[in-house]
């Protein structure tokens, strides 16, 4: 198969342990941009989170897309215009408040610039302030500090407490929320219907591809609906065991160049 789009997650799949990307993974995803592939960097990261990867892959120079927010904000690098944003509906957020009143999470937005913070912080929200390089100011009154409008929230906290949340906030918003992990200690919640792999049709109708002309690389729950949905998704050998279970293809884990080493082989298809 000819692929002509390639989706790659951040973290745990496009960076290794140490947060880097390798030489050999940044050459082979721009050589796939020389041969004419677009690339598409799909994270819940918010855009400041990813633009420095897309600069650095070169995907401004080769008309590539970045998916923030899990796919709640697109943005095309070259002309740096949002192609689609989807606002979190904040007529939950009081009840999500009190439902997490007792909890040991903590619940993040975001501005332009901030990472907001209310509850009771923890470890995993310095995690989130490190890997975005962004400035995370804390809060008493949550919802009284945010912006007007926002893309989702992010809980952070012991995975044990997460897992527990998860399941309490998913079947109380069921059909009116996404809740999921993206981390054993990060709670996604989104609008409903936006996921990595429910957003990528508007971005391929908009090309004029098909998604069995896509290669998407995961390795978290979060990356599920993005390797159903693509023509050959692939799991990193780090990745979750219920991603694996989706996959086509369990690829060599992000600190062995999973990623350079399958795009050698199924889309610059050389011998290395």
């Amino acid at each position: 198969m000819d692929y002509k789009i390639i989706a790659l997650d951040i973290d745990g799949t496009l960076t290794n342990s140490q947060k880097e990307i390798t030489p050999r993974t940044r050459y082979a995803i721009i050589d796939a941009q020389k041969m004419g592939k677009k690339v598409v960097i799909a994270s819940g990261r918010h855009p400041m989170g990813i633009q420095s990867i897309a600069r650095d892959l070169l995907l401004d120079r080769y008309e590539g897309y970045i998916m923030a927010f899990n796919g709640g904000k697109i943005l095309d690098c070259t002309t740096g215009q949002t192609i689609v944003s989807k606002d979190f509906p904040k007529e939950y957020l009081s009840d999500i408040l009190g439902v997490l009143k007792e909890s040991n999470l903590s619940v993040h937005t975001y501005d332009d610039k901030k990472i907001i913070t209310g509850g009771t912080l923890n470890d995993y929200s310095n995690v989130e302030r490190d890997i975005l390089k962004m400035e995370m100011v804390v809060v008493e009154d949550f919802a009284a500090n945010i912006p007007e409008k926002i893309n989702k929230l992010l809980l952070s906290g012991e995975p044990a407490e997460i897992d527990k949340y998860n399941e309490i906030l998913a079947k109380r918003y069921d059909g009116l929320l996404d809740v999921y992990k993206s981390a054993p200690y990060f709670l996604e919640i989104m609008p409903f219907g936006v996921t990595k792999g429910s957003m990528l049709p508007m971005l391929l109708e908009k090309l004029g591809f098909t998604n069995e002309e896509m290669i998407a690389f995961g390795d978290n729950y979060n990356d599920i609906t993005m390797i159903g949905y693509a023509g050959f998704g692939v799991a990193m050998g780090n990745a979750e065991e219920d991603v694996k279970k989706i996959a086509n293809y369990v690829c060599e884990s992000n600190d062995a160049d999973g990623v350079a080493k399958t795009l050698e082989k199924y889309v610059l298809k050389s011998n290395i």
